[in-house]
């Protein structure tokens, strides 16, 4: 009987599940391994990170919202990140409840214990996407935990022996169900009586095909199935030593000397870290001062960037607007970008993914939007694109 991983074994299910997730489902089916043990073993582990990136980025480097950064009180935000941690160990069961009550009305098989595990591990990629909270700028890649909705929708027809062609509606079930049932029981604590309500009728779904997310956007099944085998790839090249990231020093190269308006670069800044061999590196420069200052960054997220990928399959487009600050979410000119602008106090961040591995940002005070983005087109976005395709 299987009642423990250790350490190592929770990072190989990990990377098994979120690169070969066909091949990994069965072999889930077939382990004996209790809802306590599971806990214990890999979401209580896993569902920490989120809530300790979060935490880490709060008391580090504070909240941004319209253009006000609020740092909250360390204990404050430790009590945040304990309660978002707390439901998100609740919220595993409850999907799990969710999951289990549904299958007979997919033609699938009421498992409990199987309904937990497809719950808990179709979660991996949100819960390690929430690394992406600690570096500032980053945060848009969280949305990357979308995937695991394609690791769901591939374990239903294994772990709950629902239809191949019923999975992509229970998928889709699952994921409104289940969000409308949470706002239920956040206000009133009741989101069983949810579950009592109608299934709608069960039509076909192949991986050729996308649905909606309700307040994301549409989802293309067939590009997650790409970006599975991207990440596949990916783990490849680190497994055979070809993933180190760029050198922060031939990032630094990249960055211009100047920008329009007659800035000049300054406190140009490096950095670059590995773990287990995989690594990252980072180049910042300022350009101008106080009011007419823009801060220009290149990241290389190295194998880690494969999860930019995922961003593809997603055609999410969000556009919000308060007083005088606009943000937006989406793609522009092919690459998955995020904006923020403030025209009355002229404060800004354009953000944009090259080529799923580099992340492009420009941070400060200009007159227009546009004005971020010539910042951005100073630096030779082909080239990072070319060294992206080439795996250096």
């Amino acid at each position: 009987m299987i009642e423990e991983q250790s350490g190592a074994s929770l990072l190989e299910r990990a990377k098994a599940i979120l690169l070969r997730p066909r091949e990994e489902w069965p072999v889930i089916e077939g382990e004996v391994a209790s809802i306590a043990a599971i806990y214990k073993s890999y979401v209580i582990p896993l569902a920490a990170i989120g809530p300790i990136a979060a935490f880490i980025h709060a008391v580090v480097f504070g909240n941004s919202f319209f253009g006000i950064t609020h740092r909250p009180s360390f204990l404050s935000s430790l009590s945040t990140a304990a309660v978002s941690y707390i439901f998100t160990l609740i919220g595993v069961f409850l999907m799990a409840l969710l999951i289990d009550f549904l299958a007979p009305r997919f033609g699938g098989t009421a498992n409990r214990n199987n309904a937990f595990k497809l719950a808990a591990y179709s979660a991996t990629a949100a819960w390690v996407a929430g690394i992406f909270q600690l570096v500032p700028g980053l945060g848009m890649l969280t949305m990357l935990g979308l995937y695991g909705l394609y690791l769901l929708y591939v374990g239903i027809p294994v772990m709950m022996k629902a239809p191949d062609e019923k999975a992509l509606l229970y998928t889709v079930t699952i994921l409104v169900v289940g969000a409308i049932a949470g706002m239920i029981f956040s206000v009133i604590l009741a989101p069983m009586m949810l579950m009592t309500s109608s299934v709608p009728e069960v039509g076909d779904g192949t991986l050729s095909g996308s649905f909606n997310v309700p307040g994301v956007g549409s989802v293309d099944l067939g590009k997650l199935e790409e970006a599975s085998e991207k990440m596949a790839a990916a783990n490849e090249r680190a497994q055979s030593g070809k993933a180190t990231a760029l050198p922060s020093k031939q990032l630094a190269m990249m960055l211009p000397a100047s920008l329009p308006g007659g800035l000049s670069q300054s406190n140009l800044k490096t950095s670059g870290a590995s773990i287990g061999g995989v690594g990252s590196s980072s180049a910042s420069a300022s350009y101008g001062e106080d009011d007419k200052r823009i801060d220009l960054t290149i990241t290389d997220l190295g194998v880690a960037g494969s999860l930019a990928a995922l961003g593809n399959a997603f055609n999410v487009e969000s556009e919000s607007q308060n007083g005088s600050v606009i943000e937006k979410t989406g793609k522009i000119d092919g690459r998955l970008a995020t904006i923020r602008f403030d025209s009355e106090s002229r404060d800004g961040r354009y953000g944009m993914i090259v080529g799923d591995r580099f992340n492009v940002e420009a941070d400060g005070y200009a007159d227009s939007i546009d004005d971020l983005r010539s910042a951005i087109d100073r630096i030779d976005i082909e080239a990072l694109e070319a060294i992206a395709r080439s795996g250096q």
